[in-house]
């Protein structure tokens, strides 16, 4: 590595947004912003990487008139040596060129048209990738836990303050505790001193890197890689924060070059736009870029019929990849960071459960069961109907116990046994299995997450209610058409009535 780096080495595959920042900085001072125009006042443009580019190509016009160079490199071949050329003696006139891309006066007629400013850095960038030796470990992860656990979390949100989860959140946050916690030395990089013998540079915290593909207006799309700095010192809630001030900055064009630079590994998630798995460039400077694919049932099951596969109990699945310097990280390294990456999102260490305690989450998180669904299906079916039963029968009993009833937050959210599905032999692979409801809604068969997300809406939340030492059978049945199923919206006619009763009755008090 030279021994004065470039100020655009920091930034990794950013690098080419500040040639772009900084043509428009040359042209208009005060068309960037503050913290560009800091960055660019004692900056020095790097050598043209144009030019780096234009010399790998083809020979260019009028470089030389030996044609014999430019018809061995189109043929893969090693170029002859050149010599100079001998004085021309009288000869047959010279047969018309082939076809060759050559021009009639011996020089290369080069096809397309030269990449220049941002285009070229990553052509740069794309190169100077290629000196580093990577190896890629691969690891099919079950995503069913994911699923379960990010829906009660954004159910909650929706409900409460807004926000949403999303799946890159959560594994972006079980790479940074894997990478912690786990195997540590993913976080280092590769650096050759200036005496030109290899080194590794050892990170005190992760600077996670997420790759963020942008939509230019005229439709080419571009690619931003802004780092989450000190992401292992944040709690989830902090890390969701940032991310999404990153995201915010990405979409509104407020990205500072601070906000670049700093990566250790980075994160990318191809998966969105529907890739089963890939396997990104690394750049210098890091030790590790995951990849993760679509998050979707097997393709072998992709016209399979919804109930078929609940019966089943068939998990979606995601690959991850982790792509690696192997210079300074071995495979077995990666392989357990990849494991240790799975047994996170399989619920291992009560991840889920410090996810839901630092967003206020008020409930338990959701565990890992394996499926039990018997061969002789109509005794198993019969037994876990008489289970359901029970369920929702201890709902309308015990539902106000794991009710949101501490806005304090006094103590931590407890599952009550006889409310937690798992004491009756119901795991995470029943929620879309369909039983009977009795009398649950409006519906006669429901799925189980359907019919549990009723019964904890109407006895579970923010109101505790008690009503089955009631006596009377109609009593009872009226109570529960009204909660069970009801809808909890207002219009705003109804709130502000509600809010005029409310201030009517502190102005009492007073």
């Amino acid at each position: 590595m030279a021994e004065n780096p470039s100020p655009t080495d920091a930034l990794g595959p950013n690098a080419w947004l500040v040639d772009e920042m900084y043509e428009q900085f040359l042209d208009d001072p005060g068309s960037v912003s503050e913290s560009w125009r800091d960055f660019f006042a004692d900056y020095q443009r790097d050598r043209d990487v144009t030019a780096s580019v234009t010399d790998r190509s083809l020979p260019a016009s009028g470089r030389t008139g030996d044609t014999s160079q430019v018809e061995a490199v189109k043929a893969g071949q090693p170029a002859p040596a050149v010599t100079p050329a001998p004085a021309p003696a009288p000869a047959a006139p010279a047969p018309k060129p082939k076809s060759t891309g050559i021009s009639p006066d011996g020089t290369a007629e080069v096809p397309g048209e030269p990449l220049r400013g941002a285009a070229a850095r990553i052509v740069a960038n794309m190169e100077a990738s290629l000196e580093v030796p990577t190896a890629t470990s691969f690891r099919e992860v079950p995503a069913k836990l994911l699923e379960v656990n990010r829906r009660v979390i954004n159910g909650y949100l929706t409900r409460t303050r807004g926000g949403k989860i999303s799946f890159t959140h959560l594994i972006g946050y079980a790479i940074v505790r894997a990478v912690a916690d786990t195997v540590p030395n993913m976080n280092n990089s590769y650096l050759e001193g200036p005496d030109g013998k290899p080194r590794i540079v050892r990170r005190d915290t992760v600077g996670l890197g997420l790759a963020v593909d942008v939509e230019k207006k005229d439709g080419s799309r571009t690619l931003f890689v802004p780092v989450i700095k000190d992401a292992d010192t944040l709690d989830f809630r902090g890390f969701w924060g940032a991310y999404e001030d990153l995201i915010r900055k990405v979409r509104s064009n407020k990205l500072t070059p601070d906000d670049f630079a700093g990566a250790s590994i980075t994160l990318t998630n191809p998966g969105t736009i529907g890739t089963v798995q890939s396997v990104p460039r690394l750049m210098p400077g890091q030790g590790v870029i995951v990849g993760v694919g679509r998050l979707d049932y097997p393709a072998a099951f992709g016209g399979s019929d919804p109930q078929a596969l609940a019966e089943m109990g068939l998990s979606k699945v995601m690959t991850i990849t982790s792509t690696y310097d192997h210079r300074i990280i071995q495979g077995a390294e990666s392989g357990l960071f990849l494991k240790r990456i799975q047994e996170l999102l399989m619920g291992a260490d009560d991840f889920y459960g410090q996810v839901f305690r630092s967003l206020g989450v008020p409930y338990t998180a959701v565990g890992w069961l394996p499926d039990d669904n018997p061969v002789d299906k109509e005794q198993a079916r019969l037994e876990k109907q008489m289970h359901v039963q029970t369920l929702i029968n201890q709902h309308r009993v015990r539902g106000h116990l794991i009710a949101d009833l501490d806005p304090l937050a006094w103590k931590e959210p407890h599952m009550h046994s006889e409310l937690d599905p798992a004491t009756y032999g119901l795991t995470i692979w029943d929620l879309e299995r369909e039983f009977l409801t009795d009398g649950v809604g409006v519906e006669d068969r429901m799925k189980l997450g359907d019919l549990l997300h009723v019964l904890r809406n109407a006895y579970c939340r923010t109101i505790g209610i008690e009503y089955m030492h009631i006596s009377d059978p109609e009593q009872k049945r009226w109570i529960q058409e009204h909660v069970e199923g009801a809808s909890d919206r207002l219009d705003p006619d109804e709130q502000r009535h509600i809010l005029s009763r409310l201030n009517a009755a502190e102005a009492f008090e007073k």
